[in-house]
């Protein structure tokens, strides 16, 4: 097994408060890595960095951890230009406008949907991202949902049952019969696909009543719960992720002090979506409470075509530090740690002994360039898995 010595790196995040200053972010300057297959074998002073088969100069950049995106829609076709320039110019966001990605994804072939999750996931590779979530919740039959996770699988461990994004077209007379389809014929049908099942809490979506049945359901299948709760309004969601013991509660706009409370005590994952806030000029969720409450935050970037048209967890970095009162070392530490921690993962997101190797290198001597250069392509090499890939 080839072993690789990246070295010459300025400063280092490990997201291991043993390493370096003993930050949460455990920050090494004149540091350097080595990889070992798929893991990470060594991390410390360059001065003390063993031998290696190859060897990558890092030439003074920083390296960090690879993101872990936590929250993603990417199985889907077409897109929502037509709304979201609407929306930019006056309309309101609504749960409703999923319908028509559902009629595109319906009608798409199995090849035109693979290809696009392909094309996604490159893309937020070259952007430093190693860990993906995903979700089904375009198809809303069990053909199309099932289908769905079969395709993400392919590309991903970390797949999302989510027939519960909003009701059926088909079955708008009938939300229960729906719930039936959803904890029945569906799940049985998805199950097998994913390791997760998530539903949409919200007005014009899913109540806290069905979202427990949904989630419930999911539990007995063997699939452990996610929830996108609180997003565009107050509601259960939050109370029931932790009431359930969910990985993440997702999105966390509008909580109460209860809800606060509720996330700090437990061990459920606040899990912001910057992107978004941005793309529907909402309200921006509130992280400095959450953090200064001792919850738990990641930051993911919500990739749909709806309402977050963004593979970019760089661009939700510096959204949060700019609009959520996070700071850069705690956005950084939200897009990598947090998001593992949301998938309830230990082997990424940190750069440690025995971890896969998943790293960034930016182009750039400190992390804290992502939020003060936003929009600046500044990750110039990926490694996942040990293989350097972008």
């Amino acid at each position: 097994m080839t072993t690789t010595l990246i070295t010459d790196i300025a400063s280092l995040v490990t997201n291991d408060p043993a390493q370096g200053d003993g930050s949460p972010l455990g920050l090494l300057t004149d540091a350097a890595v080595v990889l070992d297959g798929e893991t990470v074998a060594w991390v410390g002073p360059a001065a003390k960095a063993p031998a290696a088969d190859e060897a990558h100069d890092a030439r003074g950049r920083a390296a960090i951890p690879g993101f872990v995106d936590s929250h993603s829609h990417l199985v889907f076709a077409g897109d929502r230009t037509q709304e979201f320039n609407a929306r930019m110019s006056g309309r309101a966001y609504s749960a409703g406008g999923i319908r028509t990605t559902v009629a595109a994804t319906r009608a798409a072939t199995d090849e035109e949907l693979e290809a696009n999750v392909v094309h996604y996931l490159r893309e937020a590779l070259r952007q430093g991202t190693t860990t993906f979530e995903t979700k089904s919740g375009y198809g809303l039959t069990t053909e199309d949902e099932s289908r769905a996770l079969r395709i993400a699988a392919r590309h991903t461990d970390e797949v999302t049952y989510l027939g519960a994004h909003i009701v059926s077209p088909d079955y708008a007379e009938d939300p229960a019969a729906y719930v039936e389809l959803v904890t029945g014929e569906m799940l049985d049908a998805c199950a097998p696909h994913a390791r997760w099942i998530d539903v949409f809490c919200e007005k014009g979506a899913f109540d806290g009543d069905q979202a427990r049945a949904i989630l419930t359901a999911g539990k007995a299948k063997g699939l452990h719960p996610r929830i996108h709760a609180n997003q565009l309004s107050y509601g259960p969601g939050v109370q029931l992720a932790v009431e359930l013991d969910a990985a993440s509660a997702d999105h966390c706009t509008h909580l109460t002090d209860a809800d606060v409370d509720a996330l700090a005590q437990g061990d459920t994952v606040a899990t912001l979506l910057p992107g978004a806030e941005f793309s529907t000029r909402a309200e921006w969720p509130d992280a400095r409470r959450l953090l200064d409450a001792g919850a738990t935050v990641a930051l993911s970037t919500d990739c749909n075509p709806g309402s977050s048209f963004t593979s970019s967890l760089p661009f939700c970095i510096a959204l949060a530090v700019r609009d959520m009162g996070m700071t850069p070392d705690e956005a950084l530490w939200s897009a990598t740690a947090g998001g593992a921690k949301a998938l309830r993962r230990d082997d990424v997101g940190v750069l440690r002994e025995g971890a896969r190797a998943d790293l960034a290198l930016l182009d750039a001597p400190s992390h804290v360039h992502l939020a003060y250069r936003p929009g600046v392509p500044l990750v110039s090499g990926v490694w996942r898995r040990g293989v350097r890939v972008a």
